[in-house]
């Protein structure tokens, strides 16, 4: 067996079959059959991807005020970075906040956490922690219950941009939305950009994420939740009954929503544009559809 260090490439030999481990997760098989080579290249490991998964929803959060949003959130939390410079009254808050988390206390020196965030924007506090503790769809349901209110939910059909995702969270928490569904592939899961876009909201609002926002869509609308996707086309959204157990349904910045998922919705909303730009960003447009919803809630 070869062991090749830099590439980690390891190559058997076994009659007339060569395996070639490429990196731990590509399979190469080559056979001589008469004198002929057939390569075969087999399946993926599971356990690169596995690592890339539990990497992406758990890492270092930073930034006075994300960390204290997430603190109060009494999520559980890994350990908590302080530095140096910091003062005695700072540190004795952040501990008493990171007392309900379990979360260790460690004293660091600025430059290390600098070389940790990988950026100096970091305040002095930083905190290791998983992005988001995901919940069901079924959890936002019953949120909603508990608190005797129609449902109100929005849905990110593929929103590819962490600060856009961000600010819809922000919003959505602002405005009293009980949950937000994303999707675990096509669209950007929620991590440390999301947080701080989100001002730490994202430590608030219930967030499930699924395989297919078009089931979701229909198990919604299942539960008597109506379903309306921001669309150009859409009627005027200040001319539309937006009462009741309502779902919104943004789509990613270059395509909006996936045709199959408008297909399924109830309608299709709009802002009337009057200027020379004819449409706005998903954040923005977000923001403006959920207060409306929020308008015709309350009056």
């Amino acid at each position: 067996m070869k062991n090749t260090a830099s590439n980690r490439t390891f190559i058997t030999k076994n009659d007339n079959v060569f395996s070639i481990i490429l990196q731990s997760w590509i399979v190469l098989f080559i056979i001589n059959i008469k004198d002929s080579y057939v390569i075969i290249i087999g399946m993926e490991n599971n356990d690169k991807r596995q690592h890339e998964e539990r990497t992406e929803e758990d890492g270092l959060l930073y930034g006075r005020n994300v960390v204290t949003e997430y603190l109060k959130s009494g999520k559980r939390a890994d350990t908590l970075y302080v530095s140096t410079e910091e003062d005695a009254k700072t540190v004795s808050y952040f501990k008493a906040l990171a007392s309900d988390s379990g979360a260790v206390i460690k004293i660091t020196p600025p430059a290390k956490l600098n070389r940790m965030c990988g950026s100096d924007r970091h305040q002095g506090i930083a905190l290791s922690a998983p992005f988001c503790e995901y919940v069901s769809i079924e959890d936002i349901l019953n949120k909603a219950a508990e608190k005797s209110e129609a449902p109100f939910i929005v849905i990110a059909d593929g929103i590819e941009d962490p600060h856009n995702l961000g600010a819809v969270l922000r919003t959505a928490e602002c405005a009293g939305v009980h949950g937000v569904i994303i999707p675990k592939r096509g669209g950007v899961s929620v991590n440390a950009t999301v947080h701080r876009t989100s001002a730490g909201a994202c430590s608030h609002i219930p967030i499930a994420r699924v395989s297919n926002i078009a089931s979701a869509v229909r198990e919604l609308k299942k539960a008597g939740v109506f379903c309306y996707c921001a669309d150009m086309d859409g009627t005027n959204c200040f001319t539309t009954d937006l009462t009741g157990a309502v779902a919104l349904i943004i789509g990613s910045e270059g395509f909006g929503v996936s045709r199959l998922v408008r297909d399924l919705c109830d309608g299709a909303v709009s802002l009337p544009m009057f200027g020379k730009v004819n449409s706005l960003n998903a954040s923005a447009a977000a923001s403006a559809l959920i207060y409306e919803i929020v308008r015709q809630r309350t009056i």
